[in-house]
C-alpha cells in the first residue's frame, strides 16, 4: 500500500470512526472527551510493535504519542501531528447528521472532516503502514494525536510541551492547515504551505462609569454608552499593513493585473485596494496583512432601570509577525483615543506570532515540494500565514520547522476549504484522503531514510 488509491479505504474508515466519537470541544475544561479518539488511535496502532504512550492532563482529555525509534540519535526527527477534537455544531444548519460520517456522492460528511480529522486519520494510516512494513528510519518518526487544539491547547499541546516536551519534540513537524491549491488563468497551479501563524492577544476592556437611576439619563456617566463608542472606534481603526515576503508570494499567486498586484504589496495603497475585492477575499487579505481587532463579547449591566457602572468588552486581537505586547497596547491607545483612560485592560490569552524557515535547501520544504509534484506536476509551492492559531506554534517557539501542509483534490480550492472549515455541511472528498496519505507517506520515507 503505497499509492493514493490504496490509502483511500483505510483513511476513510478511520476518519468515519473519529467523527462518530463526537469529541466536541466547546472551550470548557470538561468538554472534548478526546479520550474516545485517543483510545481509538491507540487501538488502531497497537500490534505494530511501536512504542505508544497516553497522557492524561485531565480526566477525559487524553493525548497519545506513537513512535518508531530512529537508528541514529543525531538524525533529524519528524512528527505527524493531528488534533482529535472538533468545534461545536448547530445541527439545524446541516443537511445530514454531522456525526453520522456518511459517505454521500464521494464525500465523507461530518464535523471535523476538514478540521482536521481528515489529516489525523491519513497520518495514522501512514504511520501504521510504515510500522507494518518494518520501516527503520534514521531519525525518530512520531505520531501525535493531540487533544484540545480547538481551545488553545491548554489541555493538549501546551500542556504536553510544558510537561512532556522530550516525548513530543521533533525537528520537523507536519500538521494543519495547508495544501489547498488554485490554478491561474495561465494554467499554473499553486499550493499553499503555511509556514507561520499570527499571534493571539485577546484582551478584556473594562469600562467604568457611575451608577444611577435609569429614569434620569441626562448627563449620566453611563459605562455602556462609553463602551459602545469604544467598540465603534475599534471597528474603524486602521493599523498599518505588514508587507513581507510571505505576503508578496501570496499576491504573486493571485494572478492580478500589474497595477493591482503592486497596490496589494504597498502599505500605502493596500487598504483602499481591499475595498475593491469580493468580500470574502477582502477579509482574508486584510487578515493576512494587518493586526486585527474584533470586539466579540460584551458583559455588564444589572437591571433595566439602573445605569451601568461596569461593562466588559472582550476583543479578539490577532497580531502579525514582529508584534510585541507593547505594540498591542499602543494599538489600543491609538484606536480608543481619549477614552483609553476610562479603560482597564487585562489579558485573556496571548501567544506570539510564529514563523519558521522555508524555501529550497530546507529539507522539509524540499520533501513537501517533491511530493506535491506527484499529484500535480509543475505545481508551485508558496508559503502562507495562518490567521488563526494551531498547535504548530508550540513547536516553532522551540525552534522546530513546523508546516501546515496536506494535499487535496482539485475540488478543494481555498474558497471551498474556507467555507467548510467550522461551517455547516463540513465534508471532504475521498480523493483528497488518498492524496494526503500518499503525500505523507512519501515525505516521511524521503526525509527519514
Amino acid at each position: 500500500m503505497t499509492n493514493a488509491a490504496d490509502f483511500t479505504g483505510p483513511s476513510t474508515e478511520l476518519l468515519q470512526a473519529l467523527i462518530r466519537n463526537e469529541c466536541v470541544n466547546d472551550g470548557t475544561p470538561d468538554s472534548g472527551n478526546e479520550t474516545r479518539n485517543s483510545d481509538l488511535l491507540v487501538s488502531y496502532l497497537e500490534g505494530t510493535g511501536v512504542d505508544i504512550q497516553t497522557y492524561t492532563p485531565r480526566p477525559g482529555r487524553d493525548s497519545m504519542i506513537a513512535r518508531i525509534a530512529g537508528s541514529d540519535p543525531n538524525a533529524p526527527s519528524l512528527c505527524l501531528m493531528g488534533h482529535t477534537d472538533v468545534v461545536p455544531v448547530n445541527v439545524d444548519g446541516w443537511t445530514h447528521d454531522p456525526f453520522a460520517a456518511e459517505i454521500i456522492d464521494g464525500e465523507v460528511w461530518g464535523r471535523g472532516a476538514v478540521d482536521m480529522l481528515n489529516l489525523t486519520s491519513t497520518m495514522a494510516v501512514v504511520f501504521r503502514q510504515l510500522a507494518n512494513e518494518g520501516f527503520r528510519p534514521k531519525g525518530d518518526l512520531i505520531y501525535f494525536g493531540v487533544a484540545d487544539e480547538e481551545a488553545g491547547g491548554v489541555w493538549g499541546a501546551k500542556w504536553m510541551a510544558e510537561h512532556h516536551w522530550d516525548d513530543m519534540q521533533a525537528d520537523h513537524v507536519l500538521t494543519e492547515l495547508g495544501g489547498w491549491s488554485t490554478v491561474d488563468d495561465h494554467g499554473t497551479r499553486t499550493i499553499t504551505v503555511n509556514v507561520g501563524e499570527k499571534g493571539l492577544a485577546w484582551r478584556r476592556l473594562r469600562v467604568r462609569g457611575t451608577p444611577g437611576h435609569g429614569s434620569m439619563p441626562f448627563g449620566s456617566d453611563n459605562a455602556l454608552i462609553k463602551a459602545a463608542e469604544i467598540v465603534r472606534r475599534i471597528a474603524e481603526y486602521q493599523p498599518s499593513a505588514h508587507i513581507d515576503a510571505i505576503w508578496e508570494a501570496q499576491v504573486d499567486a493571485f494572478g492580478l493585473p500589474d497595477e493591482m498586484r503592486d497596490a496589494m504589496k504597498s502599505s500605502d495603497k493596500i487598504w483602499e485596494t481591499l475595498k475593491t475585492l469580493p468580500p470574502g477575499m477582502a477579509r482574508t487579505c486584510h487578515a493576512l496583512t494587518h493586526t486585527t481587532f474584533s470586539p466579540n463579547v460584551i458583559h455588564g449591566g444589572q437591571k433595566t432601570n439602573t445605569i451601568p457602572d461596569v461593562i466588559d468588552i472582550d476583543v479578539d486581537i490577532r497580531t502579525v509577525p514582529g508584534t510585541t505586547k507593547a505594540d498591542v497596547e499602543q494599538h489600543l491607545r491609538d484606536a480608543i483615543g481619549d477614552l483609553y483612560d476610562h479603560v482597564e485592560v487585562s489579558e485573556l490569552q496571548s501567544s506570539d506570532p510564529t514563523a519558521c524557515a522555508y524555501g529550497e535547501g530546507n529539507p522539509l520544504w524540499d520533501a513537501v515540494t517533491k511530493h506535491s509534484q506527484i499529484a500535480y506536476p509543475g505545481a508551485k509551492l508558496i508559503p502562507g500565514l495562518i490567521t488563526g492559531g494551531t498547535d504548530a506554534r508550540f513547536y516553532r517557539e522551540r525552534g522546530s520547522v513546523a508546516y501546515g501542509a496536506g494535499l487535496y483534490s482539485g475540488k478543494m480550492d481555498f474558497a471551498t476549504f474556507g467555507a467548510r472549515f467550522h461551517g455547516n455541511d463540513e465534508r471532504i472528498d475521498l480523493e483528497s484522503l488518498g492524496l494526503a496519505a500518499e503525500y505523507f507517506y512519501g515525505i516521511t520515507k524521503d526525509l527519514l531514510t
